[in-house]
């Protein structure tokens, strides 16, 4: 066992979580993939959000957590099931209709980037850095670089799509300053099944109004491919990152922002046979490159070597 402090180091236990949580994550965008072919995407983040409710509920009251029963506190899950789950949800969802699922995972993989600077311009203890603008600035460029030039010149469905996956980033990024805002003060698990059920109150009326009542003649990979999306990589996804948080910390939590994009393009293609350019794989670098800037931890264990070899 590392006799550093819990909540800085990354211990094997909470690395084989990491690569858990990445997997579950990252198989998000390939079960999507599979319920797209029967489920429209708002009635899929329904599914998605209503299935992971009881489960989420069950893990809390096994542990004697007590729900809250203020209506301010409820409004502020409703804020945050909004941002973190109901528009974010429906925009990939929906952008994912018209690019491949490896694509909108290295294009969400932009969340970090985005918090960083959110969270710098709102919150007083998180203030914006070169190095946060730097970041962000290469985030920018591997998006670019994706999207390529002919994206200022002509709005196809795929461009809109990239845009949609872009504007869930920066959702879960104003979700980021909400939760920090507004829920700092209550267990996570709790706020976890707050959001998923604020989420799921927002989505119920949106989603019967879009596409009417939901389809339950569907086929079994589709079914599977819902419960893997709600039970897997929604309600199993934030017990493992609750637990990731406790273990090793929030700078160390982010690294599986690297990791998604590889499993999502290794299941599209290993599964559905998705093929991405070569401008996506860069852009993909570029963007994971304004990740590890953005971390800064790297940067400075380079920094520091260099000092002590002088």
């Amino acid at each position: 066992m590392s006799s550093q402090t819990p909540g800085t180091t990354i211990d094997l236990g909470a690395g084989l979580l990491l690569t858990a949580l990445a997997l579950v994550w990252g198989g998000s965008f390939f079960f999507a993939e599979i319920a797209l072919r029967e489920v429209p995407p708002l009635t899929i983040t329904l599914f998605r959000v209503a299935l992971a409710l009881p489960v989420l509920f069950l893990v809390v009251r096994l542990k004697g957590i007590a729900l809250p029963r203020g209506l301010r506190i409820w409004g502020a899950y409703l804020g945050m099931g909004a941002l973190n789950n109901a528009i974010p949800f429906s925009l990939i969802f929906w952008g994912q209709t018209q690019i491949e699922s490896g694509l909108a995972s290295i294009l969400n993989g932009t969340t970090a980037m985005f918090g960083a600077v959110v969270a710098g311009l709102l919150l007083k203890d998180e203030p914006l850095t070169p190095q946060k603008l730097i970041g962000a600035a290469l985030g920018f460029v591997g998006v670019a670089v994706i999207m390529g030039p002919a994206a200022l010149t002509s709005l196809d469905p795929r461009n809109l799509a990239q845009i949609a996956v872009l504007a869930a980033a920066f959702s879960y990024a104003l979700a980021s300053v909400w939760g920090k805002s507004f829920l700092a003060g209550q267990p996570p698990l709790m706020n976890a099944l707050g959001m998923v059920a604020g989420s799921t109150v927002l989505m119920l009326p949106v989603a019967l109004f879009s596409d009417g009542m939901p389809r339950f003649d569907l086929s079994l990979p589709v079914w599977g491919a819902l419960l893997g999306i709600a039970v897997l990589s929604t309600a199993l996804a934030y017990l493992m990152y609750f637990e990731i948080l406790r273990r090793a910390g929030s700078a160390n939590l982010m690294l599986v922002t690297l990791l998604i994009p590889p499993v999502a393009v290794a299941l599209g293609a290993g599964l559905l046979g998705e093929q991405l350019g070569r401008e996506a794989m860069l852009g993909f670098v570029i963007i994971g490159l304004g990740l590890v800037v953005t971390d800064g931890r790297l940067p400075r264990a380079v920094l520091g070597k260099r000092q002590g070899l002088r």
